[in-house]
C-alpha cells in the first residue's frame, strides 16, 4: 500500500511537459528521486533470460524498467529522445532494459502490446516497437487494428501466421496480463513510469535527468 500511496503522490507532483520543438524538457523529478525517500522497487525486474521485451545482458549492474502505453503520446517521445541513449548503454552491457506494457488507454493498447510480443517471439520486438512509435508519435487507433498491426508484421518481414497465432494465443495474453499487474502492484496508473535500479521516475523526463540518473545508479554499482 505504501508503494501505491508513493507514487499516487508522485503523479500528482511530477508533470511531464515537452518543449515548443516537440522536445522532452526537464523537470524536477530527478532530485525528487534522488533526495526523496521511497520504497525499493527492485523486484520488478526479472532479469530473465528468457524474456523476449529485453535489452542488455541479464547481469548488468544497472537496470531500467519501463512501464508505457502505445497509445500514450508522452510514451511515444520517451521512445524517440531518452530510448535510443539508454539502449547504447545496454548494448554496451551497463544497462538491463525490460518492457512492461501497463495498457491503460484501454483495447487498442491490449492488441498493440500483444503485437509487439508476437514479433518479440520473431526476435524483432524493438523493430517492432520503434515502428508503433516512429518519429516520436503515437499511431492513431485505426493504426491499431489487428489488420494493421499484422500488415505492420508483414512490412517487417515477420512470418504472417505465426505472428497471428501468437498474437492470439492464451500463452500472449497472459504475458502481457502479468507485465500490466506487475505494474499496478507498484502503483503505477498511468503512463510512463519507470524504476531504474530500484528507484521510480514517473513521466516522460529528459534524456538529460534519465543520463544522470544512469550515470548515478553506474557509479553506486562501481
Amino acid at each position: 500500500m505504501a508503494a501505491i500511496a508513493t507514487l499516487v503522490i508522485a503523479f500528482v507532483i511530477w508533470d511531464t511537459k515537452s518543449n515548443s520543438d516537440g522536445s522532452l524538457s526537464d523537470s524536477d523529478a530527478a532530485t525528487v528521486v534522488q533526495e526523496g525517500k521511497q520504497p525499493d522497487f527492485s523486484e520488478v525486474e526479472t532479469r530473465s533470460e528468457d524474456d523476449p521485451l529485453a535489452a542488455g545482458p541479464v547481469d548488468a549492474p544497472v537496470a531500467l524498467v519501463v512501464f508505457s502505453d502505445y497509445q500514450c503520446p508522452f510514451c511515444a517521445l520517451w521512445s524517440d529522445q531518452p530510448l535510443p541513449v539508454m539502449m547504447n548503454h545496454a548494448a554496451h552491457g551497463d544497462l538491463r532494459i525490460e518492457w512492461r506494457d501497463l495498457n491503460v488507454y484501454g483495447p487498442a493498447s491490449e492488441r498493440a502490446a500483444r503485437a509487439s510480443y508476437a514479433a518479440a517471439l520473431q526476435g524483432e520486438f524493438w523493430e517492432y516497437h520503434d515502428e508503433l512509435f516512429a518519429n516520436g508519435k503515437k499511431r492513431p487507433e485505426s493504426e491499431l487494428s489487428k489488420e494493421a498491426l499484422v500488415d505492420l508484421a508483414n512490412d517487417l518481414g515477420l512470418d504472417p501466421e505465426q505472428f497471428v497465432a501468437d498474437m492470439e494465443s492464451e500463452e500472449t495474453a497472459d504475458v502481457i496480463a502479468a507485465n500490466q499487474q506487475s505494474g499496478f502492484d507498484v502503483g503505477a496508473v498511468a503512463t510512463p513510469v519507470f524504476v531504474l535500479d530500484g528507484q521510480a521516475v514517473v513521466g516522460a523526463q529528459s534524456t538529460d535527468v534519465f543520463e544522470q540518473l544512469f550515470t548515478d545508479a553506474l557509479d553506486a554499482a562501481e
